[in-house]
């Protein structure tokens, strides 16, 4: 007979089936088109990286390194090995130093509970990833407030009224014996939004940061590898690395591996050794990871992933110039490889997602509560080993659906102004700079045409 806690554990399970909210793990046909995971170049399967990793892997001694990195970095786990890869990586993204943790959720949590300190300020893009939230959880930070999603309006009125209660306390310290500390504030974004694929207005949040003294953490996740020359990020296509403080750049999408970076200042790296629990605590990556890290950098150094680069930028361009959806559906701004069409309601983008399963290709439906209410979306991204006729049997089986749609149910209502981030005539125009012809980086050049209007703050 099932225990009580099992008992109510299941009673969960069942409200989340109801509400078409359960999660699952599923085995994906080799044989299906991938239009979903965030292997944006190919590495994962690359023949070059991976007789690079094998080279790699033969040039160690045998059993000098273990297998194992053996615990912990503050213990046993650390190496000369993972010294010079953080040496590597920090001179590949132009910082100072780099550290590495077992996951970029890791780094996340690791950073936001930790560096702000006591009575500090913490604000945020109302779409940061879950790991950021995870970290303020526990963060000593005294005030934690998101801002509109890419609102630089929004942001500068958090701005203005931290400063003004910091003017406020230290006007009524001076009063007294001791002089009020003007707070530290942080603000964390992410250069590629892993649900929209859009991307952050990186240099006008810098500008507007340095007039208030507050400290930009961007996290790179979806951007590193794509963006960028030679794939070093959007901070670094826009030129702003020695204006941000702190980097995230993950191994596990376009570098086909484990883990991640933080890079900043080298007292960045000495603090984080020292107060980063999820660091301290767990035991570190294998020798194998890091010689698959090391191994995809060396792709990325020596160029090439150009190529790859540029077919995902050729794809783009031809998914959202071919695409013809009407305007109740969504496709959402974007230049990345992350491409949405948003639909209001859990169960039709799962009724979608299916459809485009069936015929073979990889599509995952994005349901609330991962994205707010009425933005569900089919999340699709673009790869390099995608094809132009996978592609476009994409587009088919989607247009196809939709028209179907229209006569099973009627007339449907557009989506409100408010979920409406931009007109459908809007986004050919996007994607007009993008060519496969051009440098080897997803330019964002045109992205100012886009400016989102206030949006359903997200719960990730």
């Amino acid at each position: 007979m099932p225990s009580q806690i099992e008992h109510q554990l299941q009673q969960q399970l069942e409200s989340r089936r109801d509400r078409s909210l359960l999660r699952r793990l599923v085995v994906i046909p080799e044989t299906s088109a991938d239009f979903s995971s965030n292997d944006f170049l190919g590495l994962a399967r690359n023949p070059q990286l991976g007789a690079r990793f094998l080279k790699e892997l033969q040039s160690f001694p045998t059993h000098t390194p273990p297998l194992g990195s053996t615990g912990s970095r503050l213990l046993d786990g650390n190496s000369r090995y993972a010294e010079e890869l953080e040496d590597l990586i920090a001179g590949f993204h132009n910082a100072e130093a780099a550290l590495i943790f077992n996951s970029g959720f890791d780094a996340n949590v690791g950073f936001f509970s930790s560096v702000p300190q006591p009575g500090d300020v913490i604000l945020y893009d109302e779409y940061i990833h879950a790991s950021v939230h995870d970290g303020m959880k526990v963060t000593r930070a005294g005030v934690k407030k998101a801002f509109l999603h890419n609102s630089l309006e929004h942001l500068e009125e958090l701005l203005q009224t931290v400063r003004r209660e910091d003017q406020q306390r230290a006007g009524a310290g001076l009063s007294g014996n001791n002089k009020y500390k003007q707070r530290n504030i942080f603000v964390a974004v992410e250069s590629v939004y892993s649900m929209d694929g859009d991307t952050a207005p990186l240099r006008e949040i810098v500008d507007l940061l340095e007039q208030f003294g507050a400290h930009l953490i961007v996290d790179e996740a979806h951007a590193t590898g794509v963006f960028g020359e030679q794939g070093r990020g959007l901070v670094n296509e826009l030129g702003l690395e020695s204006r941000v403080f702190a980097r995230l750049h993950t191994f596990s999408k376009a570098l086909a591996s484990n883990g991640a970076a933080m890079v900043g200042p080298k007292v960045l790296k000495e603090y984080l050794i020292n107060y980063a629990r999820p660091l301290i605590y767990s035991t570190f990556t294998s020798f194998s990871n890091l010689a698959s890290v090391k191994s995809a950098y060396q792709m990325l150094i020596a160029g090439e992933t150009v190529e790859l680069v540029q077919k995902v930028r050729s794809l783009i361009s031809h998914f959202r110039t071919t695409i013809n959806i009407p305007p109740h559906i969504h496709l959402l701004p974007s230049e990345s490889p992350i491409q949405g069409l948003v639909m209001d309601g859990n169960a039709r983008v799962n009724a979608l997602s299916q459809q485009l399963i069936q015929a073979g290709l990889n599509v995952k439906p994005i349901r609330f509560p991962t994205v707010p209410k009425g933005k569900e979306r089919v999340r699709i991204c673009l790869h390099s080993h995608n094809t132009i006729e996978q592609v476009d049997m994409l587009i088919r089986i989607v247009e196809e659906w939709v028209k179907k749609e229209e006569r099973d149910v009627g007339a449907i209502v557009p989506l409100p102004a408010s979920l409406d981030t931009t007109t459908a005539t809007e986004a050919p125009a996007a994607t007009s700079a993008i060519s496969a012809g051009s440098a080897a980086s997803l330019s964002v050049s045109t992205l100012s045409a886009f400016t989102k209007k206030p949006s359903i703050p997200s719960k990730l």
